[in-house]
């Protein structure tokens, strides 16, 4: 059996490694078309282009990988329904469920491994990318660093430092501004609870501001809902903000824990970590469903049919998955359900489609 396993897992692999090439091309080809404006207007150079898109490289790759597997037990299982080898297999006593053994097992393997990526290649890569492509090729500056999970922000005369930056509404927390003197002695502090962009201004909420006299005697101001101006925007902050996208699983469970305890709501951050779990196993979903799909009918092969399916299936899934997302990130749905709710409702599918083969 092992020589057939062999010959199987080559067939697949085959397909899987020109469907991956082929994944990353396109990806590349397109992402360079929507963003050549932004090259020309900052005269961005041939090396930070080709760096550029050799950071982005590990995020697709991480984006691709289930995709790519589903095809490729689509097309390969398809081949050899297609030529009957499936039927002469089973002319010699082996079942389906042996046949598909070798799919199954990289697709395991392969899990595995998409974890491991989006835990120690990937968050780094994208955290590259971006900086290349704010700082490297638009050439804006920046002056924080994201350290012991908070921001860390240098600014013209002030040093910040926030407890948490949610991105999607451009909302500080947990701030702490210090402002400085030429000999860098402390001239003012203001402590506040959050700050929210608002018609081009930082509002800032529940904050005490403290200033120090002629005779370094603190002066006490405690104000509900204050403007404070600040030269610095959102976009300034995020270059050095390390969301969930940047953080691998571990790291991201740690920053949970910790502004938990301090306080702070992470429903969001709930959504995206058991989502950093839930996605790797889609790979071995995908394999069942695919699989089920090429050898419902030893003679139903054919190449065009399996991409059709194979793309049918895969946005169905992502749809799925990103519907899922956005009701939990809403707190529309409980976390665990809205990171897992595609991956249930597909396996479910995929368990149906097994069970119902002909072996």
């Amino acid at each position: 059996m092992k020589l057939l396993d062999r010959y199987i897992l080559k067939e697949f692999l085959r397909f899987f490694i020109v469907i991956c090439i082929t994944f990353i091309a396109l990806y590349l080809i397109v992402d360079f078309f929507s963003k050549v404006r932004m090259f020309l207007s900052n005269n961005a150079s041939i090396l930070q282009i080709a760096t550029f898109f050799l950071y982005s490289i590990p995020m697709i790759i991480s984006l691709i990988l289930p995709p790519a597997i589903l095809l490729a037990t689509l097309m390969a299982y398809g081949s050899l329904s297609k030529f009957s080898e499936i039927t002469a297999m089973k002319t010699n006593g082996i079942s389906l469920y042996r046949i598909t053994l070798p799919a199954l097992i990289f697709a395991a393997v392969m899990a595995v491994v998409l974890f491991c990526f989006t835990e120690l290649i990937t968050p780094a890569s994208i955290q590259k990318t971006e900086y290349m492509e704010k700082v490297g090729i638009q050439k804006q500056q920046t002056f924080g660093y994201f350290k012991q999970n908070e921001i860390w922000y240098r600014g013209d005369n002030a040093i910040y430092n926030f407890k948490m930056f949610d991105v999607s509404n451009d909302t500080l927390r947990g701030i702490t501004i210090n402002y400085l003197n030429n000999d860098f002695t402390l001239r003012m502090r203001i402590d506040a609870q959050r700050a929210e962009w608002k018609e081009n201004n930082w509002v800032f909420y529940d904050l005490l501001t403290t200033r120090f006299d002629s005779n370094n005697s603190p002066v006490l101001e405690w104000s509900k809902e204050k403007i404070i101006n600040i030269p610095e925007k959102p976009n300034d902050f995020k270059i050095v903000q390390k969301d969930a996208e940047k953080m691998g699983y571990f790291e991201l469970r740690k920053y949970v824990s910790k502004i938990q305890k301090e306080g702070y709501d992470v429903t969001r951050y709930l959504v995206y970590l058991q989502g950093k779990i839930a996605f790797p196993f889609v790979i071995i979903i995908l394999i069942f469903i695919g699989v089920s799909f090429s050898l419902r009918s030893e003679r139903s092969g054919g190449i065009m049919q399996s991409v059709g399916i194979g793309i049918f299936i895969g946005f169905s899934y992502f749809y799925v998955h990103a519907l899922s997302m956005s009701l939990g990130l809403s707190e529309r749905m409980p976390a665990f359900l809205a990171a897992w709710g595609a991956n249930i409702l597909f396996s479910i599918a995929a368990a149906i489609l097994f069970y119902r083969m002909r072996t």
